[in-house]
């Protein structure tokens, strides 16, 4: 059965704004979450909409250490993720709250201490697909071979770095919106049965993103996640259950 991952976002510009909350938002923000059944709460402090500045990690852990300190208030069933690049916050967020799961865009290629420090805490780790940065993402969608050649590639050569560091439990984003155009988009929600070749847990963020904006359905969303499900999805990454 499909497990659900509820969005937060720590940040005054992500791209859907209704994600947006702040410290004082954050625990019923989470509890609203847990009571709709969702399995993870992924909590990011930077954006990463097209065209996004980068942050300092000093202001990325500011707007994180006041929402962590309140987790021990909130209690249920649920796995954190946290949403950064950077292995020095992952540092701060165990010391702080214990094992997480990280959700890292970049698979480990913007910070070449992530991956050891993952292996060294033995944390669970969610490797995307991507191209570049929020600034120049959008002008890396050719991909010569095509999309599915270019992520069967790119996640081959990622289960050999994180089985070379020992990262044993690992969770595949194909990285939707993230150098890709919305053909390739769809393309990869219609075949994404064939990323199950790597024996991994297949997580799908699409929701309310702009290949989702289309004629074609009246919902996009909705129908990037049928397609999702109905094609092996394990997690949906969504702003609302």
């Amino acid at each position: 059965m499909v497990q659900w991952m509820g969005i937060i976002n720590l940040t005054p510009d992500s791209f859907h704004e209704p994600s947006r909350v702040d410290a004082g938002g954050f625990v019923s923000r989470v509890r609203s979450f847990i009571d709709a059944g969702a399995s993870f709460i992924d909590i990011g402090a930077v954006s990463t909409r097209p065209g996004a500045k980068d942050i300092t990690v000093a202001e990325e852990w500011a707007r994180l250490e006041p929402a962590l300190r309140q987790i021990p208030l909130i209690g249920g069933q649920v796995r954190y993720s946290i949403d950064t690049t950077r292995s020095e916050i992952v540092r701060r967020v165990y010391e702080l709250i214990g094992p997480f799961v990280v959700n890292d865009i970049s698979s480990g290629e913007d910070d070449p201490f992530m991956l050891p420090m993952v292996a060294r805490l033995g944390l669970t780790y969610i490797a995307m697909h991507k191209r570049g940065n929020p600034r120049t993402m959008g002008s890396m969608c050719y991909y010569p071979e095509g999309i599915m050649p270019d992520l069967f590639s790119y996640f081959a050569s990622f289960a050999a770095k994180a089985s070379a560091l020992g990262i044993q439990d690992w969770i595949l984003d194909p990285g939707l919106g993230f150098a890709k155009t919305p053909a390739q988009c769809w393309e990869i929600l219609e075949r994404l049965g064939e990323l199950k070749r790597f024996g991994r847990p297949i997580l799908i963020g699409a929701a309310d993103k702009r290949f989702t904006r289309t004629e074609r359905f009246a919902d996009g969303t909705a129908e990037a996640h049928r397609l999702a499900i109905a094609n092996g999805a394990d997690i949906l990454r969504v702003h609302e259950i």
